[in-house]
């Protein structure tokens, strides 16, 4: 037996040894090869034939191996390190059993030494390159969520430190512009800025392409938090130079508390959301849970949405337009209305917009499209004759710039039957100002289908008078704003007054919206306004609805 062990041992090219225990179930080394030798008396273990483990530095390693002589079923690894910093040896320690000792029937097993000091350096090494930012050195976002993870466990609940998220603005123009090595170089100089304006114990790290983020200590309270959100402004408002050139670059800073118990990522994902809005009001913003909560419930409507367009659970609805000198209707206006199933009616004033921001709208305005001209072709066909009438289609400016709204509108002129003259396209003065020349061409594209084009709530937005007579629009449709306040202010009888002078020099018809009572209905009418709508003449109504009111004010 000891020479089959002493053969095993050296035909292994790797330290061991075989251990067992005495007579008083003490550990024993056995036997072992030169290798064993070397790497214990590095590490300072005992290894000494026939002496005990007793005394051995690493008195886990003395436990693993004694359980596992008593039961060859538990445990048989331990890694453990000998030494600190640089200079540390790491190893592994296997067991593996070995038959008895067949004189005395003691347990034994085969211990072995596996030096792991390069794989664990290695592991480190790439460990340490997975958490820095090459090009700037810092931490990058995994680095940079574990400390604030720490950092969170520390507070205990406590709101001593906050997340800031820095975005740097404008910084892919100047990237496409001046090159990918002008904006390395800038993004270089951001860092070393913001370094600049932190104090002792704030941690900096590169969390995206243009992105840092902060973890600030409240030593003085929340407001500490605003005052490094200032101090990193200060420090930007000096305008960087690349090359020749000097650039001003600002930046977007969003503000998250710890106040303990929040997910690291979810911390971070707060600052983010309050960027956005830093950006929108262009000063630091701190998160706020009711604002983010809104936003979860934009995305809710989002999916949804999106949802009830496939089960077709939108509908139309038809306000009409009233000719104000006969009293007749002489079209309708089409609505899109959402009865959601649990949440009852949601406003088009909250789903629009999300509708716009998500691209659903180019889903949502196709379908209103055909949707309202074949409502329009039914009227005809249930009348058995054209009916003396048009319907009124809103188009989005996102259509205008994303869509093939001519394209669009003639597929639904031509599924439905109808003329072009039987429709009328409204658009807002924002799908003009956004891209005038593609408004042009989309608007021309409109007129050649023969549809009548109406500039929706006029009055409100940015353009020039100069896009009113260049572009081929028939209607002007004064905003409710100012009808709404005519019969109190002179300054809204003015507007549109001067609305009302305007079309009639460039040609044009006049819709007004928002008549809600019958003395301004008739001040209106007086004034030379051509049609409305109002809720004192209806308010939006389900297709046979609709034509049953356009025969109510026929006059026969």
């Amino acid at each position: 037996m000891p020479g089959d062990d002493g053969a095993l041992l050296a035909a292994l090219p790797i330290a061991a040894a075989i251990v067992g225990l005495t007579s008083k179930g003490i550990l024993k080394l056995i036997d072992r090869n030169g290798r064993f030798d070397e790497v214990t008396a590095l590490t300072g273990s005992a290894a000494m034939i026939g002496g005990d483990f007793r005394d051995c530095t690493h008195l886990n390693i003395a436990q693993l191996m004694q359980a596992f002589l008593a039961d060859f079923n538990n445990p048989s690894e331990l890694d453990f390190s000998d030494g600190e910093g640089v200079g540390a040896r790491h190893y592994r320690i296997k067991l593996a059993p070995l038959p008895g000792d067949q004189v005395r029937g003691r347990p034994r097993c085969l211990v072995c030494l596996v030096d792991r000091t390069i794989e664990v350096q290695a592991d480190r090494a790439l460990r340490a390159e997975m958490l820095r930012d090459s090009l700037t050195g810092l931490p990058n976002r995994l680095a940079f969520t574990e400390q604030v993870e720490l950092i969170g466990e520390a507070d205990k609940g406590r709101c001593e430190h906050a997340v800031l998220v820095v975005d740097m603005l404008r910084f892919s123009r100047i990237n496409e512009s001046m090159g990918g090595l002008a904006g390395d170089e800038l993004l270089i100089t951001f860092a070393r800025r913001l370094i600049s304006a932190l104090r002792g114990g704030d941690v900096l790290a590169r969390t995206g392409g243009n992105e840092f983020g902060v973890l600030v200590s409240l030593r003085r309270g929340a407001g500490a938090a605003l005052a490094a959100a200032a101090r990193i402004q200060e420090v930007m408002a000096t305008p960087f130079k690349l090359s020749d050139l000097e650039i001003r670059v600002d930046c977007a800073i969003g503000i998250a508390m710890m106040h303990g118990g929040e997910d690291a990522e979810e911390l971070f994902r707060n600052a983010q959301f309050a960027v956005k809005q830093a950006k929108q009001v262009g000063r630091p913003q701190v998160y706020e849970p009711k604002e983010a909560s809104m936003a979860r419930r934009r995305f809710s409507i989002e999916t949804e949405l999106r949802r009830a367009l496939d089960r077709d659970e939108v509908k139309l609805f038809y306000q009409p337009l009233i000719d104000l000198k006969s009293g007749e209707v002489a079209g309708f206006e089409a609505l899109a209305r959402w009865n959601h199933a649990d949440r009852g009616e949601i406003s088009p004033t909250e789903f629009i917009p999300v509708a716009e921001e998500s691209g659903l709208i180019l889903q949502l305005g196709q379908w209103a499209m055909h949707r309202a001209v074949e409502t329009l072709a039914g009227w005809d066909k249930q009348a058995k004759t054209k009916l003396p009438l048009y319907v009124a289609v809103n188009l989005s400016a996102i259509q205008v710039a994303r869509d093939d709204v001519a394209g669009m509108v003639a597929s639904a002129l031509k599924a439905s039957g109808l003329k072009g003259n039987r429709l009328s396209l409204e658009l807002t003065e924002s799908s003009i100002v956004q891209d005038p020349a593609r408004a042009t061409r989309v608007f021309e594209a409109l007129k050649a289908l023969d549809a009548t084009v109406a500039m929706d709530d006029f009055g409100t937005g940015y353009s020039s008078l100069a896009y009113l007579q260049r572009l081929p629009i028939d209607v002007l449709k004064i905003d409710r704003s100012f009808v709404t306040g005519m019969m109190v202010d002179p300054d809204s009888v003015a507007i549109v007054r001067a609305v009302l002078s305007l079309a009639e020099a460039l040609g044009m018809s006049t819709t007004a919206e928002g008549i809600e009572t019958v003395e301004l209905a008739t001040t209106l009418a007086t004034l030379g306004c051509a049609s409305g709508q109002g809720y004192y003449f209806a308010k939006p109504l389900e297709a046979d609805a609709a034509v049953d009111y356009w025969r109510s004010r026929r006059r026969t």
